[in-house]
């Protein structure tokens, strides 16, 4: 037994044995979690706007904070910006996470000192808890790849700035820093393609025995490998056990990064982002990412068909139920006040927490009102595609057809071999079967023929790596979206139509 891996085993067994004793008391967590965040920041500036002090309970925080979004905390970050102390949280933050928002432009999420470790343990936590729950411990012997952002940080109103995966790179234990692949000078290129190939590079000859990143970024990074060995990932990297991902639904790709990998292999998803890590697979022998109640971060889950309403119930860990679809809400020790993430999220098990995310709010098409989320789409696809036709990557959009032409739901989908007319047209009938059979609003258009059924639009190899391209988002933290209510995304994608 290696020396690394010797020593991870009774670590990974005690932090076990902590997140094990927090499943049995997540609500009163949460409740005790709730009055600390409170009284920290009576005294910040927002404390004092919404009287922090007056607050005994969740019902009067629900009376005296009412939900927001990046633009609702803009004034705030401002002050920050500016040099206040005291705003959102304690002091000042030590990062800003910098991301992109489609409606708020560029967004700067703090980060404190009280809410890093949040993002640095969970990260851990998961690979030992894999570790407990499966007995692998030989990974932490080889060499790790994250797939990430760079780690060379801007100042801000004098705060470090990044993205949030440049910044956690910052924070790698110093006893992982031998076994972390790209080198540091190959983190920092910006260019994404030009990065990939360095990746490469610097991967291609080592031990990997752990591979990071959102699944779309991960394939790219194994069909290069593929094209410079003509080897599976999986016999180039014989010690090669563990994927670890998160950021978009995996399913739709699981099939083609396994067929690239060549032999079965472990996954550990996550679901991190810049406002907070907040649940992790803790286990693979059951579905669904463990809620992470006792990490500086209490959750408000919100039912999905009232969250645009003026006063929606705002429920506590308490009060959730199974399989309901849900708006996430957090309130957190980065200073972050009954934000809405824009994610939902549902729950597959309450003894322990365990959840599953199912889209994100402003992904939705209902042009026609049928109400449909990027789960239903993801799953139609999944069952529909018996063929085991390789799907890269889609997106749906609806068209609203002119005059008598008709209108329909437009998937534009990349196939990794474009399939023939007949296929295409078989899988176009069941695609529109599984949607009709999830989706009632769906079936009523369809049956009221109101809505054609679907309409598949092949796009051409790479067509959605060109795109990302051509608006300078192709890299390993973006994604694209699955579903829209608009034309935007979809009309620019015919330009890479077969």
């Amino acid at each position: 037994m290696k020396f690394k891996s010797f020593l991870a085993k009774p670590f990974a067994n005690y932090i076990y044995r902590q997140i094990k004793k927090g499943m049995a008391t997540a609500v009163p967590d949460q409740e005790n979690l709730f009055h600390q965040l409170i009284k920290t920041a009576s005294k910040t500036q927002f404390g004092k706007d919404h009287d922090f002090k007056s607050i005994k309970s969740h019902a009067d925080y629900v009376e005296k904070v009412p939900i927001r979004d990046y633009e609702g905390f803009r004034p705030y970050i401002e002050m920050i910006k500016a040099g206040k102390h005291n705003v959102l949280w304690k002091g000042v933050p030590i990062y800003f996470a910098k991301t992109s928002g489609t409606t708020s432009g560029v967004k700067y999420i703090p980060i404190t000192k009280d809410s890093i470790p949040n993002h640095i343990n969970t990260a851990r936590n998961a690979l030992l808890c894999y570790m407990v729950d499966t007995g692998n411990t030989r990974f932490a012997d080889g060499k790790l790849i994250f797939l990430s952002g760079s780690p060379v940080l801007e100042r801000v109103g004098n705060i470090p700035t990044g993205r949030l995966s440049g910044i956690v790179n910052h924070h790698v234990p110093r006893y992982l820093r031998t076994n972390q692949l790209p080198g540091y000078e190959t983190n920092c290129i910006e260019e994404w393609e030009e990065k990939l190939e360095k990746i490469v590079d610097e991967t291609i000859q080592q031990r990997m025995t752990l591979i990071s990143g959102i699944p779309p970024w991960v394939q790219m990074y194994f069909d290069k490998l593929i094209e410079r060995t003509g080897q599976k990932v999986g016999t180039l990297f014989p010690d090669f056990s563990i994927l670890v991902q998160g950021g978009v639904s995996f399913e739709p790709y699981r099939e083609r990064l396994m067929e690239s990998i060549g032999r079965p292999i472990d996954v550990v998803e996550l679901f991190p982002a810049s406002e907070g890590f907040f649940a992790f697979q803790d286990s693979q022998k059951h579905p669904g990412m463990l809620l992470n109640t006792n990490s500086g971060i209490f959750f408000e889950f919100v039912p999905l068909s009232e969250i645009h309403q003026p006063n929606p119930r705002r429920l506590t860990l308490a009060e959730v139920q199974l399989d309901e679809q849900y708006a996430l809400i957090i309130s957190s020790n980065a200073g972050l006040w009954a934000y809405n993430i824009g994610d939902t999220i549902k729950f597959v098990s309450l003894k322990p927490y365990r959840i599953v995310v199912t889209g994100r709010i402003k992904h939705f098409i209902s042009a026609f009102g049928e109400h449909v989320i990027g789960e239903e789409v993801e799953s139609a696809m999944l069952e529909a595609n018996i063929d085991k036709v390789s799907v890269t990557e889609f997106t749906v959009a609806p068209y609203v057809g002119k005059g008598n032409e008709g209108s329909y739901h437009e998937w534009l989908v990349e196939f990794d071999r474009l399939p023939d007319d007949a296929v295409l047209s078989a899988l176009s009938d069941r695609l529109n079967t599984a949607m009709v059979n999830k989706n009632v609003y769906y079936k009523d258009l369809i049956d009221g023929n109101i809505l054609k059924p679907l309409v598949i639009t092949p796009i051409k190899k790479n067509g959605f790596v060109d795109y990302m391209r051509s608006i300078g988002k192709l890299g390993g933290q973006n994604k694209v979206p699955r579903l829209s209510n608009d034309r935007v995304l979809a009309d620019a994608l015919l330009a890479y139509k077969v």
